[in-house]
């Protein structure tokens, strides 16, 4: 057991103030850049076209991502006053929601670039976005949120800017699970390579991530007050299809 105390702002310069969590996202899209660059490298694709699929991904995960907040854990809020919504800096990314829009955003940008079919692009982001998604929950654990249940087990954190119990380090849980799935996706390419059939890495990442998503839930404390009234929580429920 120990305390973590530790100040989410990595450091700040007049207006200027930089966080661990914008960090961790950063370090993932960076990672997620390399990872491409030697898929493409690899696979003989045109490097150049990365720009562009760059910016289909971001704005995918961005908008994706705040909008899945929106949509699944606060729809009254956030509609009602939509200008919030434009508010990306006072929290609220859902993950689940990145993944749809990054989806579309493949999509997208798959109609333009024929020979980058959508399955193809999909199957090889996988292995990007699970190392990013490792990257994404050391920043939660910078900022003491997505807290986990009170525990007794040996490894269990108190989040001293949160109360003073003994919580599961979900966020830990979640970024080493996501780190194994990568590294086991990782392998998977790179001993098939081309020859990886289409969907393959899809659909493992799909229930390998999600799976493990239903299952750190039961751990986790609820996000949103509405979820105390429901027999799984939206993490669970949105895990599920």
């Amino acid at each position: 057991m120990f305390h973590w105390n530790v100040n989410p702002e990595l450091f700040h310069y007049g207006f200027i103030h930089i966080r661990y969590y914008s960090l961790m996202w950063m370090l993932a899209f960076l990672v997620g850049i390399y990872i491409f660059n030697w898929i493409y490298k690899r696979e003989h694709k045109p490097v150049e076209d990365l720009d562009s699929l760059l910016v289909y991904v971001l704005l995918g995960t961005i908008i994706g991502a705040r909008l899945g907040h929106c949509i699944f854990y606060d729809p009254v809020y956030y509609f009602s006053q939509p200008v919030r919504i434009l508010k990306i800096w006072e929290g609220g990314l859902a993950s689940h929601g990145a993944a749809i829009g990054i989806l579309l955003a493949l999509y997208l940008y798959a109609r333009k670039h024929p020979d980058q079919p959508f399955l193809w692009l999909v199957d090889r982001i996988t292995i990007a976005v699970a190392i990013g998604g490792s990257f994404v929950r050391i920043g939660n654990f910078f900022n003491s949120e997505i807290i986990g249940r009170p525990a007794h087990v040996p490894w269990a954190v108190i989040f001293d800017r949160v109360d003073q119990i003994p919580r599961h380090p979900t966020q830990i849980y979640e970024a080493l699970a996501y780190f194994l799935i990568f590294l086991y996706l990782l392998y998977k390419y790179k001993k098939q390579g081309a020859n990886t059939p289409n969907g393959q890495l899809f659909g493992l990442f799909l229930i390998l991530v999600f799976g493990f998503r239903f299952f750190v839930e039961f751990f986790k404390e609820v996000q949103e007050p509405f979820e105390a009234h429901l027999p799984l929580d939206m993490g669970q429920i949105l895990s599920i299809p």
